[in-house]
């Protein structure tokens, strides 16, 4: 790109370490860190891209203690890595994703790609004058699924050309990033649609928390106390200009349920979750946030009805969910918030969806009625699997012109069935979804009703903040 310039650099690994490999690792660190200051105060867009051989914090690798002798996670590695964004260089992918797992290597033993268990090693730092440019960045991670690929997926940043930079726009401070900004993708107010599958966080949360956290008369509330700190945090990251609440109706069957009986048959909930799950809507509008539920809809429904919806205006949208269907909403617009273990979630693009599946979402509904999905008691193909479903899917491109060519011709009927309830209803009706202000201080007098007294007290903190802020969080 005319105008910027791009170092490209490939760090010593430093292992075994303690020992010489490793003494010789943080020389050249050190080395590295004196010349990126002089590139810095050159005061010239500059690129600083590379394999620096360092795992910069313990979200940049997956749960593990095999690394912890590991040259690229020792505290010396870190500091020095850490010496260089002190210096004002700005970490591409953290400044756009900042919690995302956004790994770039995986170890080719121990079945790590498989598994996701991996590192964050090829990192892009900006000046300040190329972060003034910075549109995105991303890992594309399908390209270490092929055949033959090396332990590294391509990191990658897309930059504006000089004439199109921000002119207003004043260079990012040290230790600052800039503003997230999602390519292609324009929010009328520049915030995104924040849409949540209730009974998903809800579930979680019931079966994560002791169940001798309880409420006013003993009632329990474990699912409400760990519900409402993913909604706190999930507002506090993301700061969305709208939150809705998708619920499903538990004692009213769906039209899924009337094609195909056996759906989601033998699922039975313990009557103390059942109880908190009527008590949460209560909790979702005092916060100043939209429910939605209805008889005949799943969770699933609304989001994907709030999805279509925003795109359609020009919006960016968020869905938080434990649920892989909504892998089919991804899209240029619309990211999935898909929660893992200890607190961690991924962020589902298109490109993570194409790399955990191998189809498009368009194609997901496809993939899970010929794949099958045991939760749901979705039979699907008998001894296909997932890679069977996939490879039908890049073959033909729909189950439809599938069924056209001749394949799975005794099952054509069931597996139609099985893609219509797999879809979700993108015409559920919803509340507005105007631009909301949070009014936690209801939500606080609600929670010291219930006698959660400690949510009480961080719903006072929010609302006493808001109005410090003039009303902004």
């Amino acid at each position: 790109m005319r105008g910027v310039l791009i170092t490209s650099l490939y760090a010593p690994n430093g292992n075994p370490q303690p020992g010489p490999k490793f003494g010789e690792k943080l020389a050249w660190m050190r080395h590295l860190t004196a010349h990126a200051e002089d590139l810095y105060k050159a005061g010239i867009p500059v690129v600083l891209a590379g394999d620096y051989n360092v795992v910069p914090t313990d979200r940049d690798i997956y749960p593990t203690k095999s690394y912890a002798k590991d040259a690229l996670l020792q505290p010396e590695s870190r500091a020095l890595f850490q010496r260089i964004l002190d210096q004002g260089w700005v970490d591409a992918i953290r400044a756009l994703h900042p919690d995302a797992p956004m790994y770039t290597f995986w170890d080719y033993m121990r079945n790590r790609w498989a598994r996701d268990a991996g590192l964050r090693i090829d990192h892009l730092l900006l000046s300040a004058q190329a972060a003034e440019r910075l549109i995105d960045a991303g890992v594309d991670r399908d390209v270490r699924a092929r055949d033959g690929a090396s332990d590294h997926a391509p990191a990658w940043v897309e930059l504006r050309e000089a004439a199109k930079a921000r002119r207003t726009s004043r260079a990012p401070t040290r230790k600052t990033a800039p503003a997230p900004v999602r390519r292609k993708a324009p929010v009328p107010t520049g915030r995104p649609l924040l849409v949540i599958d209730g009974d998903s966080f809800a579930h979680r949360a019931y079966h994560a928390l002791p169940k001798t956290i309880l409420r006013r008369g003993g009632r329990p509330a474990g699912a409400i106390l760990g519900f409402a700190n993913m909604l706190l945090k999930f507002y506090r990251t993301e700061q969305p200009r709208a939150v809705l609440v998708g619920w499903d109706t538990l004692d009213a069957p769906t039209y899924r349920h009337q094609k195909f009986p056996a759906y989601q048959s033998g699922r039975e909930f313990d009557k103390a979750l059942l109880e908190q799950l009527d008590a949460l809507p209560q909790f979702v509008a005092a916060c100043g946030f939209a429910n939605a539920k209805a008889a005949g809809y799943e969770a699933d429904d609304f989001l994907a009805a709030a999805a279509v919806g925003e795109e359609r205006r020009g919006g960016t949208v968020l869905v938080a969910s434990g649920d892989r269907d909504t892998f089919q909403l991804a899209s240029a617009s619309t990211t999935i918030l898909f929660p893992l273990r200890a607190g961690e979630v991924a962020r589902i693009s298109p490109a993570e969806v194409r790399a955990r599946y191998g189809v498009d979402p368009e194609q997901v509904a496809d993939f899970i009625a010929l794949r099958g999905d045991p939760s749901d008691k979705l039979p699907g193909v008998a001894g296909l699997g997932a890679a069977g479903a996939a490879q039908v899917l890049r073959t033909y491109g729909t189950l439809e012109n599938a069924l056209k060519a001749g394949r799975f011709a005794a099952h054509a009927e069931r597996l139609q069935l099985f893609r219509s309830i797999a879809k979700m209803d993108r015409k559920a009706r919803l509340p507005r979804l105007a631009d909301q202000t949070p009014t936690w201080a209801k939500a606080a007098a609600l929670a010291r009703e219930w006698e959660l007294n400690q949510l009480a007290s961080r719903l006072e903190e929010l609302a006493a903040a808001a109005e410090r802020a003039g009303g902004a969080w």
